[in-house]
């Protein structure tokens, strides 16, 4: 059975042909639209027409190629179908050099017709869904950098901007790449505080000795090498606001401070007995759910519920499929325009591919993923991981292809991590990853 919502307009002078022709693609389950002439047709084939023209040849009045020829200048990539009679091949052949999709010599049976029209409305159908995708992809970048259709990002950013204008401190929790720092730098922009500093400090990228200078900031002399006094990101978001990253990464000694800052907005540098009062918001993110306690470690439980007056999930690509051809799309034409080369097209085989994947590096990985497609460094041909059962050759590729996603998941794309896990040797790691088209920095 046919998709339904794929319309085929039916073009013949030949009242009977034409009636029986659309019982026929009725039956099929197509929505047969029946005209009489070229004229009728192009007066109601628009250029977002989202099915497929099948018109007979010689007509009175305007002839099928002429309609064909009228309509591609509305919609090049409309898929027009000839039918022709005997006399009539030589036309019909030249007609597809100039981009007719297919002709159809009479007398035909139904199974050739269907076949035909089955495989203009399977490109018809490609067509417009890029389209959709490009416009959706725009008109999203514009409006928010949060791209996708499905009912948990509606909620998402209405959530955002509900919040924005609000005096309160957020937690955001999302795996890795999920876009935690895109939510937190929306929330700022949205917000009264936008003319204020956004200041960042990955929590996760310091080391334990050097966090608390830069989170209070220090008076010279506080301490060996203090040779200047420094302003600690806290007091440098007064009157904006504070993105912590990795916060469950923060040392359980430094949590303590910072939950004073949360609950008395102010900050005492070191190496200074007085305090400084912060107007500042704060906004943290994490990796893991801290409202689990197995989950929460050694991250102290009353920062925890100081922190959680709104929390804002991000859901993993895994959970929302259907945005990943929109946001596939966005990237791909970012990284088109950036490498100055012409974004290739969503194809059937390639859209599968992205639905069947479970993004362990989520949008971070799909980025990566897109501009490797826009420099035509990936087959076409690959199917994507557990398609199909295959052969013992096949399945063991794929389960390899699984270990070694995981274990980059697992270690944020760490090489000595994952080798270590695996057991492997480093120079057979690398290959395996060349092998499977892996790339580790799509999993930091």
């Amino acid at each position: 059975m046919s998709d339904t919502s794929l319309p085929v307009a039916f073009v013949d002078d030949d009242e009977d042909l034409r009636l029986a022709n659309a019982q026929t693609l009725d039956l099929a389950g197509y929505a047969c639209l029946p005209f009489a002439s070229a004229e009728a047709a192009l007066g109601a084939v628009t250029a977002e027409f989202a099915g497929v023209v099948v018109t007979d040849l010689r007509m009175p009045g305007m002839n099928g190629l002429t309609l064909f020829r009228e309509l591609k200048k509305r919609d090049p990539d409309l898929p027009v179908i000839l039918i022709t009679g005997h006399g009539d091949i030589e036309q019909a052949v030249a007609a597809l050099q100039e981009g007719v999709y297919d002709f159809i010599p009479k007398p035909y049976a139904n199974e050739r017709l269907l076949a035909a029209i089955a495989r203009a409305g399977e490109k018809r159908r490609l067509v417009i869904e890029n389209r959709r995708l490009r416009r959706a992809a725009e008109s999203g970048a514009e409006a928010t950098p949060l791209l996708g259709e499905t009912l948990v990002m509606e909620r998402l950013r209405r959530t955002i901007r509900q919040i924005a204008g609000a005096e309160v401190d957020v937690l955001v929790e999302g795996e890795t790449g999920t876009g935690k720092e895109v939510v937190a730098q929306l929330i700022h922009d949205l917000s009264p505080r936008r003319a204020g500093p956004y200041v960042v400090l990955n929590c996760g990228a310091l080391p334990e000795a050097m966090m608390e200078s830069e989170l209070f900031g220090h008076e010279r002399g506080a301490f060996t090498g203090a040779d200047r006094r420094r302003i600690g990101r806290i007091e440098h978001a007064d009157r904006g606001t504070l993105f912590l990253d990795e916060l469950e990464s923060m040392p359980p000694a430094l949590q303590v401070k910072l939950l004073r800052v949360l609950e008395a907005r102010e900050v005492a540098p070191l190496g200074v007995n007085e305090t400084r009062s912060v107007d500042l918001r704060v906004v943290a993110a994490v990796k893991v759910d801290l409202s689990d306690p197995a989950a929460r470690g050694d991250f102290r439980e009353d920062l925890y519920y100081r922190l959680n007056v709104v929390t804002l999930r991000i859901p993993p690509l895994r959970e929302r499929r259907e945005d990943v051809p929109l946001l596939f799309s966005h990237f791909l034409r970012r990284a088109a325009l950036r490498f100055r080369r012409e974004a290739p097209l969503l194809t059937p085989s390639l859209r599968d591919r992205l639905l069947a994947h479970d993004w362990p590096g989520n949008v971070r990985e799909l980025v990566h993923f897109a501009e490797r497609v826009a420099l035509g460094l990936e087959p076409e041909s690959e199917a994507p991981a557990g398609e199909g059962e295959g052969g013992l050759a096949e399945r063991v590729a794929r389960f390899e292809a699984g270990l070694l996603r995981d274990a980059l998941a697992r270690h944020r794309g760490d090489i000595q991590a994952a080798t270590d896990e695996l057991r492997l040797p480093r120079k057979t790691f690398y290959d395996k990853l060349q092998r499977h088209n892996l790339v580790p920095k799509d999993f930091r």
